[in-house]
């Protein structure tokens, strides 16, 4: 069973979630994608694991969103991908993959539904 979460250690809903995992008996591979963000290609099976658009996997309040003018309905996907890739603090999280499934842990037990 392999487990990845892209983590923020310093959100508190990562840290939930990580805990969660850890109490299910899960030792996830652990991505700190601040650090290490994922690729375009990454981002793009992430999103169609969890089968949504890039723009729902954004966080919109980001000063970031809104210097880059990211509200602007007329972008292309590939537009909105390359911001995360570029910006990766635009990346809703957390987030777990395992076996081809992913889910946002927003909140925490969402995860569960795929472990």
């Amino acid at each position: 069973m392999s487990v990845k979460i892209y983590h923020n250690p310093r959100c508190s809903t990562c840290r939930q979630t990580m805990t969660l995992l850890d109490e299910n008996g899960v030792e996830p591979e652990v991505i700190e994608y601040l650090e290490t963000p994922p690729s375009e290609a990454e981002l793009k099976e992430i999103l169609d694991m969890l089968g949504i658009k890039p723009r729902d996997l954004m966080r919109k309040k980001e000063k970031i969103y809104k210097e880059l003018e990211l509200s602007d309905e007329s972008l292309p996907d590939h537009a909105l991908i390359m911001a995360m890739v570029n910006h990766p603090h635009l990346i809703e999280r957390p987030i777990v993959v395992k076996d081809g499934k992913a889910a946002v842990g927003r909140p925490p037990k969402l995860v569960l539904d795929i472990l």
